[in-house]
């Protein structure tokens, strides 16, 4: 499959679709002339046609019943457990059609966010606006399609759950975690399983597979004189092995796509007060089946100036005026380990039962951030691991937002099952910056949650995922900021006694 053909032509030019004309309904069939001499009895014949009307109805309802899709449909290979879990939802609840792209009342975030889950099952290769288009219902039709489903163009309330299972599975293949580029100042998302290795790039910075089967890179240009056009010219031109198949240009923006050697490309680039920035991807042929639909999202999810007001990215919510997350105390002398963007943009931050603290430190890249309270006596620091857990099941430990315990601070613990770096299922609010433990009782990880906002409209109503910073990241961070983990009997008991709630108060 071609970028051109498949991917990206429909991705870059969102083309009308070309008009189709209904075929023209065939004429009433002549009433044929009465027989001379025949003797016709209206009641034989008000019986007989409501028979007719009878058996007709009888026939259509058995057509409707065949067409649906029943619970005895088999899963499609792709979802797994998931489509069986939607096929026993159709006994508990009856098929509600909900709004299609096509109904002007449906929010755009909504319109937005199926687009974007539609994009990750690899059914729409188009632009994730919210826009209305046939691109979108064709897509619908298709999903429909290869799972069974009549193809009505219109999700009712149990494909749609079963579209966002889907590509929220899609997700945590890939392990699609959206970041913010310190060297660029970009929002891009990256498929973190395939481009485990970071790396300074160029002029930006750059993620690869270990035998750079997949790469991701991000560049920032801002030369005295330069100009999109120029920028343009250069990325189109080096290196000299590129062979252009999509070659769209814009007055703030251009895309280029085709071959590199035996690598397929993509190329997007905009412009903004005398500075370009861009990204480029970089994958083999035999990488296409994962990473054609993830070139779409990315292209949608990429945010070169994510600075410009009034605009919410994916992956990142709108900032609450009071925040509430957890803290892990990290040492006696009060030190305390949360999730940065918990902190981010705060006038003050309160530790619960200790006061304000000082922000000494973050990291964008693994969304930590270090606070620090003083004389505080009583603080007990955390055992963090020094390895991965040996297994998928773990123990979250937070307290939750006020508003979901009555305006409580009970310490609260969720047992989750690790895939990849996600976990499941999302704990509350407030859990964001708590600890996950392995059977040991150990810290192998800290919980990051991230509501689910699409494109430039906001959040979807959708509960947040959950992923866990690793172990290895928080003693690295530590370990430059001079500090040592605590050694010692790790248990559930004694990581309660180590988290805290922290408070964010902004303007």
């Amino acid at each position: 499959m071609r970028i051109v053909g498949a991917v990206l032509i429909p991705l870059l030019l969102a083309l009308p679709a070309a008009a189709q004309t209904d075929n023209a309904a065939p004429p009433p069939a002549a009433k044929p002339a009465a027989q001379p001499g025949k003797f016709r009895n209206p009641a034989v014949k008000t019986k007989t046609a409501r028979a007719k009307t009878l058996r007709e109805r009888s026939d259509a309802k058995r057509t409707q019943t065949v067409a649906q899709p029943t619970d005895s449909t088999p899963p499609a290979a792709s979802d797994g457990p998931v489509r069986l879990a939607a096929a026993a939802a159709r006994k508990r609840a009856p098929a509600v059609p909900i709004p299609t792209n096509r109904d002007t009342s449906m929010a755009a975030s909504d319109r937005i966010a199926i687009q974007y889950d539609l994009a990750w099952t690899g059914d729409y290769n188009g632009l994730v606006n919210g826009e209305t288009s046939d691109k979108t219902t064709a897509a619908i039709k298709t999903f429909q399609r290869t799972r069974k489903f009549k193809e009505t163009g219109v999700l009712n309330t149990q494909e749609r759950a079963l579209l966002a299972a889907s590509a929220k599975a899609k997700q945590a293949q890939v392990g699609w975690v959206m970041v913010d580029d310190a060297v660029t100042g970009a929002r891009l998302g990256i498929p973190t399983k395939h481009v485990q290795n970071k790396t300074q790039g160029k002029t930006g910075t750059r993620w690869a597979s270990a035998q750079g089967q997949v790469q991701v890179e991000t560049f920032r240009i801002r030369d005295p004189g330069t100009t999109l056009a120029g920028v343009y010219e250069q990325q189109r031109k080096e290196p000299s092995n590129r062979k252009l198949e999509v070659n769209f240009v814009r007055p703030d923006f251009f895309i280029l796509a085709g071959m590199q050697n035996l690598k397929k490309f993509y190329v997007r680039a905009e412009a903004k007060d005398g500075e370009v920035r861009g990204m480029t991807v970089l994958y083999d042929q035999a990488t296409e089946p994962i990473m054609d639909p993830v070139v779409v999202v990315m292209s949608s999810a990429f945010t070169p100036f994510p600075s410009i007001a009034g605009t919410a990215q994916i992956g990142a919510a709108p900032k609450r005026k009071v925040e509430y997350g957890t803290g892990i105390v990290v040492s006696a002398a009060g030190h305390i380990l949360t999730d940065r963007q918990v902190t981010d943009g705060c006038n003050v931050v309160v530790v619960a039962g200790y006061g304000d603290a000082d922000r000494q430190a973050d990291d964008k890249t693994s969304d930590l951030a270090l606070l620090r309270v003083y004389g505080a006596p009583d603080l007990v620091p955390a055992v963090i691991a020094g390895e991965a857990p040996k297994g998928p099941d773990l123990t979250l430990i937070g307290i939750a937002d006020p508003q979901g315990q009555g305006g409580g601070n009970a310490i609260s613990t969720l047992a989750v099952k690790l895939k990849g770096d996600a976990v499941e299922p999302s704990p509350q609010p407030g859990f964001s910056g708590g600890a996950a433990l392995d059977g040991q009782g150990r810290v192998v990880g800290m919980v990051e949650l991230k509501t689910a906002v699409v494109a430039n409209v906001g959040t979807t109503g959708a509960p947040p995922q959950a992923a866990v910073v690793p172990a290895t990241a928080i003693r690295a961070f530590l370990d430059g900021q001079k500090l040592t983990p605590a050694t010692g009997r790790a248990s559930l008991d004694a990581a309660k006694a180590s988290v805290v709630r922290v408070i964010c108060v902004r303007k």
